[in-house]
């Protein structure tokens, strides 16, 4: 995504006075660094909180250990208590969170390819969930999920306030 249309993104937030925090995991930070591109982030996003290790989601975010344990730290229920956990941390207007499969070696299977990535968007007391299945390399995989979310972060914008 280029910068212009990430700036208008951020625009359209603090149009509205909305603030943003994401919690990551498979994105690594991708997702923050290509946000903080935009120009005027500094009022809208609040922080981005890297989760790579199961270890560490349960300690920062809460996330069970139950829940790893029964679906794996690839999984929507993970990523739900991941934005679960990062709202009650942070009080963001939007919060996100991402996981997912860009590489093997973790929990892929026949019906959970590589390229699979769970998304929680946490926007008026709800979560709204979301399964993509991307191709490509990992850094592909990764920067696919990053467009994914800029593009729901739009599209809360038009359908909220436009």
């Amino acid at each position: 995504m280029k910068v212009s249309d990430i700036s208008r993104i951020v625009q359209k937030l603090q149009s509205q006075g909305l603030t943003v925090a994401f919690a990551e995991s498979c994105t690594a930070g991708l997702l923050a660094s290509e946000f903080v591109k935009g120009k005027g982030t500094g009022s809208v996003l609040l922080g981005s909180i890297v989760t790579y290790n199961e270890m560490v989601k349960q300690t920062l975010l809460g996330v069970k250990k139950q829940t790893i344990s029964l679906y794996t730290c690839e999984s929507q229920q993970v990523t739900n208590e991941m934005v679960m956990g990062l709202h009650k941390l942070l009080k963001a207007d939007i919060s996100v969170a991402v996981t997912g499969l860009a590489d093997s070696g973790a929990s892929e299977s026949e019906d959970k390819p590589v390229g699979t990535v769970f998304f929680s968007v946490y926007y008026k007391g709800k979560v709204d969930e979301f399964r993509e299945e991307f191709d490509g390399t990992t850094e592909q995989i990764r920067k696919q999920a990053v467009e994914f979310i800029f593009q729901k972060l739009e599209d809360i914008h038009e359908k909220h306030f436009s």
